[in-house]
């Protein structure tokens, strides 16, 4: 049982929490106002609409995985409880992390996305980039608060396995 419990964790902590950092990374990128250029050549680039389109995407994947993404701690807390580790200050703090992330995404990330979404309240030039930087930071927040969990995870302080 145990390794059943393990490996739906695991594959559920690959397939709902990966395409969140994915998504929330690329985020920004679409609801940030182009730069003004000074006469030289433009790139092509997609258009208000095109980009409007994949930052409403984006948000719902985001919105999405993160439903999806509850298994993973339910799986991860019957797995520690089945190996007897539920106490072990490698997992608390794991638990500690994930929690963080979740309040981060629940609370910071999802809001911001929603504030920044061309159906909403349009705000100003320089609100919409700093609302998008700021997007870009916590969505960097989070994805190294997933990995320092998912080091925790392998190495295991402690255990057999750890370094």
């Amino acid at each position: 049982m145990t390794k059943f419990l393990l490996s739906v964790h695991v594959l559920a902590a690959i397939l709902a929490v990966g395409p969140i950092t994915v998504a929330a990374s690329m985020f920004p990128r679409y609801v940030r106002p182009a730069k003004a250029t000074k006469g030289g050549p433009v790139a092509a680039e997609e258009t208000p609409d095109e980009k409007a389109r994949t930052a409403a995407l984006l948000h719902r994947i985001c919105r999405a995985y993160a439903l999806v993404g509850v298994v993973v701690p339910v799986f991860g807390f019957a797995t520690g409880a089945q190996l007897g580790v539920l106490t072990d200050p490698w997992l608390l703090i794991s638990i500690v992390l994930t929690a963080a992330a979740a309040g981060l995404l629940l609370f910071a990330i999802l809001p911001g996305q929603e504030r920044l979404l061309p159906e909403t309240d349009t705000p100003t030039t320089e609100a919409r980039r700093a609302g998008a930087a700021r997007l870009a930071m916590l969505t960097g927040i989070f994805n190294l608060l997933w990995a320092t969990v998912t080091v925790l995870m392998i190495v295991r302080p402690g255990s057999t396995t750890g370094a």
